[in-house]
């Protein structure tokens, strides 16, 4: 008799256990219908608004575009999904790199701005703008015939400049110059008395011997250049 007892007792256990279940899942069932009711209540509202909005503005393209066009406008966008998530994605890696670039090009411009305007302040953008303006002058004022008679004795005229470079000559050339100015505010006596006694001394007698060398061989040179040429 207890054993039946106890077997009942079982049986009425295992079955208060199946009743408790039932009612949680009874109640969990609940919950989730009243979650669902108060999201339809949420966003049916939401949604008559957006069926609003879309069809205003179908109606403003209606005009322009036919359902059959979206339809397969919508199509293509299916077909084409995987290819317009890729792009998508690289567009998010491209905007990573982006990020990643953006401190450095900061720095790089920053450098680049420095260097610029110490440029500046040394003067060689204000140096380019002159040898523009040098340029241009030198364009303007040759023509073509010119330039080709340039070109045609171009080694002659820097072999000429070479020469002319040597530090020798340009020392020379600078402290005639400088010595010049110097003696060109001062007075002068053009007396016959005052060249006589000038001619006394041996550095004015040099200075006047040089010059008539130069003179005899540019006198040499333009009897060379006078003469006809044979035929």
């Amino acid at each position: 008799m207890e054993a039946e007892i106890a077997a009942l007792n079982q049986k009425l256990d295992a079955l208060m256990t199946q009743v408790a279940y039932l009612t949680e899942q009874a109640r969990v069932a609940e919950r989730g219908r009243q979650a669902r009711d108060e999201l339809i209540e949420t966003a049916m509202p939401i949604a008559k608004e957006a069926l609003r909005l879309g069809s205003e503005q179908l109606e403003e393209v209606q005009d322009y575009v036919q359902p059959e066009e979206l339809l397969r406008l919508l199509k293509k966008f299916l077909r084409h999904a995987r290819q317009l998530e890729s792009l998508l994605d690289q567009l998010d890696a491209l905007y990573d790199l982006l990020e990643t670039l953006t401190p450095v090009s900061k720095d790089v411009m920053m450098r680049l701005t420095d260097v610029l305007q110490t440029l500046d302040e040394k003067g060689y953008f204000a140096f380019a703008r002159g040898g523009v303006r040098i340029v241009d002058n030198i364009v303007t004022s040759f023509s073509e015939e010119d330039v080709n008679r340039l070109g045609d004795n171009i080694v002659l005229i820097l072999n000429t400049i070479k020469d002319m470079t040597q530090p020798e000559i340009m020392t020379f050339v600078r402290n005639t110059l400088l010595l010049a100015e110097q003696e060109v505010g001062k007075p002068v006596d053009t007396s016959l008395f005052s060249l006589l006694r000038q001619l006394q001394d041996p550095a004015v007698r040099r200075g006047l011997a040089l010059t008539l060398r130069v003179l005899q061989v540019i006198g040499h040179q333009a009897d060379a250049n006078s003469k006809p040429v044979p035929a």
